[in-house]
């Protein structure tokens, strides 16, 4: 505790918690809602979408503001496969698996024939797995990340019953005479953002363990909509916090630390279940 207190008297490893924190929080609101809706390997997708849009930006020399390339991009991205078409040619897990794939190429061909920096396969690691970037945090970015994130779930707060209609029986939504097509626009627009925040956490690579692990876990221990949305959220900002500490404190990949956090934390809860379901 003395070694974690001392460190809190830093500015950069609270702007990282607070970042951390917020990007959690979004994610598991989020996972709830992909896992339910059957979209769980969408944020890896996406994830990929944003890794080629960050070499973009980099070509264009703008890594100072590669949220203006990044960010609509990936947002482009969330609408086309989210959408759903009845007579499209291409469906669900074969858009989601070109997209990202394609992606993944385009941005380390890019980095590999346009980057300035020296060491290309340092770059390209980090930016997938994860880096030292959440503790560089500049006060401006830790600003966005908050507005950002407020924004998301103040969303998700005053459109909660909507969400939840269109996540459970889109059909009968749409029969009852919601706009459906504008509510998967929003979930899609959501997902985009919190996928593209979540890069500096966890890296390309790693980011659905963040969506899908904390709502897996709350799905075992709760049975209703809410109970499972709530105990989501407690458990990632809880992992994510825990994970965020341990790194300092011992010097390992942020990203990765959380994630195994989270694994920890779902394999004990399996267990248990399945303990309580032998005793019944």
């Amino acid at each position: 505790m003395d070694v974690i207190l001392n460190y809190l008297q830093y500015p950069f490893v609270r702007y990282a918690l607070i970042v951390g924190v917020l990007i959690s929080l979004c994610s598991s609101l989020l996972g709830v809602l992909l896992v339910l809706k059957r979209y769980s390997y969408i944020g890896d997708g996406l994830s990929h979408v944003a890794f080629g849009a960050m070499a973009i930006s980099a070509v264009l020399h703008m890594t100072d503001q590669k949220m203006f390339v990044i960010l609509p991009l990936t947002v482009a991205a969330a609408v086309v496969l989210l959408k759903k078409g009845r007579n499209a040619k291409i469906q669900g897990d074969a858009k989601i698996a070109m997209i990202s794939v394609s992606s993944l190429a385009l941005g380390y061909l890019l980095m590999n024939r346009f980057s300035a920096s020296a060491n290309v396969s340092a770059d390209v690691c980090s930016t997938l797995f994860g880096s030292t970037s959440i503790l560089t945090l500049t006060k401006g970015e830790v600003w966005l990340c908050v507005i950002l994130s407020l924004l998301v779930v103040l969303m998700y707060v005053l459109l909660y019953p909507r969400i939840f209609a269109v996540t459970f029986d889109e059909d009968f939504a749409r029969a009852s005479g919601m706009n459906t097509d504008l509510y998967n626009l929003l979930i899609a627009v959501i997902t985009a953002v919190i996928i593209v925040l979540a890069m500096n956490l966890v890296g390309s690579l790693l980011i659905s363990a963040l969506v899908i692990f904390p709502s897996i876990t709350a799905m075992l221990v709760c049975h209703d909509f809410r109970s499972v949305t709530i105990l989501s959220a407690v458990t990632s900002v809880g992992c994510a916090l825990v994970g965020m500490l341990l790194a300092i404190v011992f010097g390992t990949p942020v990203g990765s630390t959380i994630v195994l956090c989270d694994l920890i934390i779902f394999a004990l809860v399996y267990v248990i279940s399945l303990i309580r379901g032998k005793g019944r």
